[in-house]
């Protein structure tokens, strides 16, 4: 196949960005709706994609939700969306789910995230912290009302904590990450599927903490402080580099989530092909980390040939 070359203005995001891509991505008088929903943390990604696509496509509607991970895929599994963000695989129930409503999913990687724990710039005594620790502060019945009681050194205020809620992968992941089983978590805490909130709440308090995906820690650098986590080789602060090559140990990958019947439709096909061409890019753009060139070929090629099933379990 040819391709071309198409300058892309992403002033929002304080970049000019020139991408190789298929001249058909960009074929005339596309119409219709794409219906997007899911992760609060794939959301700032898909957003920026979804503003370009339809700058090019300005007869394509993409409306694009955010009510969490099992939110959208709640969705997808009844075909009431095209595509669903997820901050985590989809799970067996909701592929069988899926499956019985005769809808086939291909799942696709657009970027990794670093989850990120952050306390209010104000807190100087905490500077990282180990899965023992964030366990004891998460896990269900915990004790813990004082950082004291983490920490002897530590002042002995009480801890104010923000989460995200139940039907975020950002939940599921760091529950089944920290504690060994997903959802396994207190529920003292002020939750929400909207980051932002979450980003507020910590930005407000001094004896506030959080946790929530990389790029809301980036996009608030100076209302936050991130924490190192220590998993038994060190502390490690999320960065670009400790996300990118695993070294942090709450790195993950961040997918979107296709289904193969709405692939078929003109409009769906151009917008997944544009999403996976310019993700890793768009991804940097908007504080998470693009992936490797391996994995975004290897991504394309699964889409292209629509490929069913999880990431994980299928060949690449």
């Amino acid at each position: 196949m040819n391709k071309s070359l198409f300058l892309i203005n992403l002033s929002r995001f304080g970049s000019i960005l020139l991408l190789t891509v298929a001249p058909k991505l960009w074929a005339a008088e596309l119409s219709g709706t794409i219906k997007v929903d899911g992760s609060s943390t794939v959301f700032p990604i898909t957003e920026a994609v979804s503003e370009e696509f339809q700058k090019a496509h300005p007869k394509v509607r993409v409306t694009v939700g955010m009510s969490g991970t099992g939110g959208g895929l709640k969705k997808f599994s009844v075909g009431e969306i095209d595509i669903a963000d997820a901050s985590r695989p989809v799970t067996a129930p909701e592929a069988k789910k899926a499956a019985e409503n005769k809808i086939e999913l291909i799942e696709l990687p657009v970027a990794y995230d670093g989850l990120s724990v952050v306390v209010n710039p104000k807190n100087e005594f905490v500077k990282s912290m180990t899965f023992d620790q964030l366990k004891k502060l998460w896990e269900p019945g915990s004790k813990v009302k004082t950082w004291k009681d983490l920490n002897p050194s530590w002042p002995d205020q009480a801890i104010k904590l923000y989460g995200p809620g139940a039907d975020s992968g950002t939940f599921e992941f760091f529950t089944e990450v920290i504690m060994g089983k997903a959802r396994a978590s207190r529920s003292d805490y002020t939750s929400s599927e909207d980051d932002n909130v979450l980003v507020n709440g910590v930005a407000g308090d001094a004896n506030a903490i959080g946790y929530f995906g990389y790029s809301y820690y980036i996009s608030n650098v100076k209302k936050l402080k991130a924490v190192a986590i220590d998993h038994g080789k060190g502390a490690v602060l999320p960065s670009d580099e400790t996300v990118t090559n695993h070294t942090y140990p709450l790195a993950r990958p961040l997918f979107i989530v296709v289904n193969k019947a709405a692939a078929n439709r003109p409009e769906v096909d151009a917008y997944v092909n544009f999403y996976l061409a310019q993700s890793t890019a768009l991804a940097k753009a908007v504080g998470y980390v693009g992936l490797p060139k391996e994995t975004s070929e290897a991504a394309l090629s699964i889409y292209k040939n629509r490929t069913v099933g999880n990431w994980k379990g299928v060949k690449h």
